[in-house]
């Protein structure tokens, strides 16, 4: 079949036509993103059918953001790692000790703020050279470097700080990250430049394949996409504009969190690199098949360095968002079952533990799946023992989903 004939099958399939393709890449093994919506739809029913009157309201609507957001940026990070078939255990105290670089240069130095962030973020960079320069130069398997940076982070975290020490933030930028909202005109505002940058963007691609008569997928599906994109966003604008201060005489607090543009900017961003530059191919080729990729000229090493540059990079960012929503920094800012979720949402939302296949838009489903265990089930139950249960099943059936997909996309 003709490259024109296909996508003209292609465009008369419609949505019937797509809706079966995409059966039928579930039935070979590609499950992408799927469990996780799933799983994110039965965890949004199930504790609003338990606990409607507190899990469905605008005020916990909004705290979920914030508290995914930072579990979200560090599996953002994760991804890049993930994709090559490698892993960094070093993640959550590479944001924890970023973030006490910002706490010891801001709070205690005095310095500005912009030079306090550039210290905070070129820690992360350096954390992941220093990982990648092991891993990828003298080969030292990532699992034990990064486990190794797991101890050495904690123990320079705590040379920083103190045993028990904690760094208290009073700069009001670092603080509005996670604290302050858009208004609500404001969120409207950024609701329909999404909306409409994502309908011209994709529409201008959707034309230009119909105009060179490449593969396309049909002008229905394209906008049962953007009409699905407003009715999601729209609802979302609508619930956080809500008024959600238990005394609104006093202080009123409605609007968009600050958290969501960062976390739409790094999305966007951070597709484009992987899906839309030459960088982000070679990442995809070294993560499928490191060998061959280096016999078709990639350089392999450089690859596994950039990407962990990367993840430590957004570790700090995380660590900023620690710092915001706590106010504070201490020994065990990253530290606990941080790694484990951000792990966990990565690999929940169709990142594969084997290399070669995810998304950042994973990071982000996963994120608030993890979201939203953490923040409905301490609903339920007072009991830390079963959420803990909980988490661990469901990473375990995301793993096994993974592998079991891989092992039938193979026979």
């Amino acid at each position: 079949m003709s490259t024109q004939d296909t996508a003209a099958s292609t465009t008369s399939g419609g949505l019937r036509g797509a809706f079966s393709d995409y059966v039928d890449r579930i039935r070979g093994g590609n499950l992408g993103s799927l469990p996780a919506v799933l799983g994110l739809v039965v965890l949004v029913v199930l504790f609003t059918v338990l606990e409607g009157q507190t899990f469905f309201s605008a005020f916990n609507f909004a705290n979920l953001m914030s508290q995914a957001a930072m579990i979200i940026v560090l599996a953002m990070g994760l991804v890049f790692v993930l994709l090559l078939g490698e892993i960094d255990l070093s993640a959550g105290f590479a944001a924890g000790t970023s973030a006490a670089i910002l706490g010891v240069t801001l709070t205690q130095n005095g310095w500005p703020l912009i030079l306090s962030l550039i210290a905070c973020l070129g820690t992360g960079l350096a954390i992941g050279l220093f990982i990648g320069l092991l891993v990828a130069r003298l080969g030292i398997p990532s699992f034990v470097v990064t486990l190794a940076m797991f101890l050495a982070l904690q123990g320079l975290m705590l040379l920083i700080i103190g045993e028990g020490g904690t760094i208290g933030i009073e700069d009001e930028f670092v603080i509005a990250v996670q604290n302050r909202n858009l208004t609500p005109i404001a969120g409207w505002i950024l609701f329909l430049v999404v909306l409409v940058g994502y309908a011209l963007f994709s529409g201008l691609r959707l034309r230009r394949r119909i105009a060179e008569n490449l593969t396309h997928e049909a002008v229905s599906v394209w906008i049962f996409k953007v009409a699905t994109l407003a009715v999601l966003g729209g609802i979302g604008t609508f619930l956080l504009n809500q008024e959600r201060s238990r005394r609104p005489d006093i202080t009123s607090i409605q609007g968009v969190p600050y958290i969501i543009p960062l976390i739409l900017i790094l999305l966007i961003g951070l597709t484009f690199v992987l899906a839309r530059t030459g960088f982000g191919r070679h990442i995809y080729a070294v993560g499928g098949n490191a060998e061959a990729a280096r016999r078709a000229g990639i350089s392999v090493s450089r690859i596994k360095i950039a990407c962990f540059m990367i993840c430590s990079t957004l570790a700090a960012v995380a660590g900023i968002l620690f710092a915001s929503r706590d106010n504070s920094i201490s020994p065990t800012t990253g530290g606990s079952t941080t790694l484990l979720f951000a792990v966990g949402a990565a690999v929940i939302g169709g990142t594969s533990l084997f290399g070669g296949r995810g998304k950042i838009s994973d990071a982000v489903l996963g994120g608030l799946v993890v979201g939203v265990i953490a923040n409905g089930l301490p609903l339920i139950t007072s009991q830390a023992g079963i959420q803990f249960i909980v988490t661990g099943l469901v990473l375990l059936v995301a793993a096994s989903v993974d592998a079991l997909s891989r092992k039938k996309s193979t026979t």
